[in-house]
């Protein structure tokens, strides 16, 4: 498999063609100027963005390029405020960053600008980090497909007539194209993972409470969302990772350690016990070519020494699937229940999310009771498989990106998909356990567009995820150097 790489046309894509930890390493030793560093990725964002539509709401260059001299100055004077001291990020729509709007993709909140920045962006500024836009998403972050009425659609960096997926899709495009470096996301239902497979980079689901949340409405009951890293390396991933997590005493959930860098060898493989679910037999509907090619990334990892066996869940899916639905009503629904509430604010937003919100409105707290009995008994199953398994992989996606002019796939393989995100059933297992989980590549398909698998490790074993992704990462270099095409008009 080739696919046209995209052609290093200047000095500037050269700087930009690094990876944030080897960005990080230049700049601290003076061989690259942080002034240098912006200069060459407002280029290449003023080239690739306009059709790449991965970075929105951009700072202007002028002030960007001042910041990035203050940086300088500090490094002069032999200081440094982090490990990503003067390298440039743009945050997540849905996050708040002073100085930014923060639209979650919708109409009604174009103007609106926080005066602060939520505790992801502080901690990451706070490492050094010069925030200049913000990524696109869906709007509200609903949907694996980042499309909204005041952005557009964020196409594959693969292929712009298909989806970048969601709800990070702006971040792992922008990854992709080489517009940053290394890339914030969020991840409820496959949002750091589903894009990141199908842009042929990394996104890693972090254990629940590994990265705290704040502000929020409600730090106990919503638990199925977090923050996350994404970038073109698990080093990148593990290294922002660090800077993100920690606990926070005004998230209730948050978990106090870090996990520190991840640097693995193939060897390190020999003797990993990996259980393969498959399409968790026969229950996920998943288009032709994904298993095969998700089969081929468990070959490499065997050829390294890993075991592979197949793994099952004994549960009843169907049950874990209406479980699923009731938790994600009551946190979801009831998250945009405000904006609803808006004078004509029901007219503004899109149908799945009034979907939501209508849904959550018939939720009982018996309901919520019996579905947290199921997701009990899910999380019970799945810590069983850790007696005869280091990792569980499932495919991160069940269908290739489709048409960016559909909302979503209605039909996979001639099963008629229930909800707009019945799709994407296959990202819940680790959302719902709480499990940490990263996408890798595992290559491309016939209409050479990417696919990914999950790795998912038992409770709060982050490193150890990470590091088998290291390995593993060590693998697929082929994989890795094919880059996207160059958008042209």
């Amino acid at each position: 498999m080739s696919a046209p790489p995209g052609a290093v046309s200047s000095a500037a894509d050269e700087v930009t063609g690094l990876g944030a930890v080897e960005l990080s390493r230049r700049i601290h030793a003076r061989e690259l100027s942080c002034r240098e560093v912006m200069a060459a990725y407002l280029d290449r964002i003023a080239r690739l963005n306009p059709l790449a539509n991965a970075i929105v709401n951009l700072a202007d260059e002028d002030l960007l390029l001042a910041r990035a001299a203050v940086h300088d100055d500090e490094l002069a004077a032999g200081t440094s405020r982090g490990w990503l001291h003067g390298i440039p990020l743009a945050m997540k729509d849905l996050n708040d960053v002073a100085g930014f709007p923060t639209t979650s993709g919708s109409r009604l909140f174009v103007d609106f600008r926080p005066s602060a920045d939520c505790l992801l962006a502080e901690r990451m500024r706070a490492a050094g980090c010069i925030f200049v836009g913000k990524t696109n998403v869906p709007e509200f972050g609903l949907g694996s497909h980042t499309f909204n009425d005041v952005f557009g659609a964020t196409p594959n960096a693969y292929d712009s007539s298909r989806t970048a997926g969601g709800s990070s899709g702006g971040a792992a495009a922008a990854l992709a194209h080489r517009l940053l470096p290394v890339a914030d996301g969020s991840d409820y239902m496959g949002s750091l993972r589903n894009p990141a497979g199908w842009n042929n980079i990394f996104g890693f689901r972090p254990s629940q409470g590994r990265v705290p949340s704040w502000p929020a409405k409600d730090v106990f009951l919503a638990r199925l969302a977090t923050d996350g890293p994404m970038g073109r390396s698990v080093a990148d991933v593990a290294a922002l990772l660090a800077t993100q997590a920690g606990i926070d005493e005004r998230d209730a959930g948050s978990i106090p350690d870090r996990p520190g860098s991840s640097t693995a060898s193939p060897a390190d493989l020999a003797g990993c016990r990996v259980g393969w679910l498959g399409s968790l037999g026969g229950h996920l509907s998943v288009e032709a070519g994904i298993l095969d090619l998700c089969e081929s990334g468990l070959r490499r990892m065997a050829a390294a020494g890993a075991t592979i066996e197949p793994a099952e869940l004994q549960i009843d899916l169907d049950r874990v699937w209406q479980a699923w639905l009731t938790w994600r009503w009551t946190v979801a629904g009831t998250g945009i229940a405000d904006t609803v509430a808006i004078d004509g604010g029901r007219g503004w937003i899109k149908p799945e999310a009034v979907w939501e919100y209508e849904n959550s409105q018939t939720v009982t707290a018996a309901g919520l009771m019996a579905a947290s009995v199921v997701r009990s008994e899910l999380y019970g199953r799945m810590l069983g498989l850790f007696d005869r398994f280091d990792v569980l992989v499932l495919p991160t996606a069940q269908v290739w990106p489709f048409p960016i002019e559909e909302r979503w796939p209605t039909s996979i393989a001639g099963r008629t998909m229930d909800t707009y995100h019945r799709w994407m059933e296959t990202t819940l297992f680790a959302t719902f356990c709480g499990l940490p989980a990263l996408s890798v590549p595992v290559g491309f398909g016939t209409a050479g567009l990417p696919m990914g698998m999950q790795l998912i490790g038992r409770p709060r074993g982050d490193a150890e995820v990470l590091s088998v992704g290291a390995a593993y990462e060590e693998l697929i270099g082929d994989l890795l150097a094919i880059r996207p095409p160059e958008p042209s008009p």
